[in-house]
């Protein structure tokens, strides 16, 4: 393994060298920022798909973006790719005090709670921050939602049962549907931001990855239209002539099948 990820950062520094790639001598961290995202995001579909030679293959591409941004910063004199490497090998035992040490941590909320402590030990001296500091805003809104709300979990700021995270919804729900019949925007979107807000606690409660599951309702929601724009098409019609009492018939047609 080591030869493999000798000859991967051997490659890059060759690509970003005096004879090397034009393109790769032009990027720096900031234009390389989009492929993190892309490439982070299409290991997902790997995982998703359980296609193991994909996942590999996006997961080299997903390492190569570590060595790009490494070799970016070994030619600034940052840090080189080993020194990321011995970092987070020093944080993993440092955070894992019950695996490497005598702390005693034996679920895992526990070992979360564990981590977060140490953290915040790490970081004492420095000018006070947040708890909720380090949850990136770029992230996307239901991901940083549970994320949020989770570090808030911490430090006891969490409702006892899902029963209370539950009624919260019940209580948002209800002030959405008053700032509809106000017919006011700028309330409607607060509410809604409430309302789903309180819906990711209540998925946190039981454990349910609100992201992952909206993500799954969306591939579910593409199939069954696909289906039904290829059943109107074979019919030889265009879908601007189909009612949509006929479109609910195909779509319930393909919900159907799916069984």
């Amino acid at each position: 393994m080591s030869e493999s990820f000798d000859q991967l950062v051997g490659i890059m520094a060759r690509l970003r060298g005096e004879n090397g790639c034009p393109w790769d001598r032009e990027q720096n961290h900031h234009t390389l920022k989009q492929y993190i995202i892309e490439e982070a995001y299409e290991v997902l579909d790997a995982i998703d798909s359980g296609d193991m030679p994909h996942l590999k293959e996006e997961l080299g591409d997903l390492l190569l973006q570590v060595v790009f941004h490494s070799q970016l910063a070994s030619e600034r004199g940052d840090f080189t790719v080993d020194d990321a490497i011995l970092g987070i090998c020093e944080k993993l035992i440092r955070r894992h005090p019950h695996v490497f040490a005598e702390s005693d941590a034996k679920t895992p909320q526990e070992v979360l709670n564990q981590w977060e402590a140490i953290k915040r030990n790490e970081k004492e001296g420095e000018p006070t921050k947040s708890v909720l500091h380090g949850v990136p805003r770029g992230m996307p809104a239901l991901l940083r939602a549970t994320r949020l709300q989770k570090k808030a979990k911490t430090v006891g700021f969490d409702w006892d049962t899902t029963d209370e995270a539950f009624a919260k919804v019940d209580e948002e729900y209800h002030e959405f549907r008053e700032a509809i019949a106000k017919n006011d925007s700028e309330k409607m979107e607060e509410e809604l931001g409430d309302l789903l807000f309180s819906l990711v606690n209540v998925a946190r409660f039981i454990e349910v990855n609100p992201e992952e599951a909206l993500a799954k309702t969306i591939n579910k929601f593409t199939k069954r239209f696909t289906f039904l724009e290829n059943e109107i098409k074979k019919s030889g019609r265009k879908m601007e002539t189909v009612s949509l009492e006929e479109m609910e018939k195909l779509w319930n047609k393909a919900k159907e099948e799916e069984k």
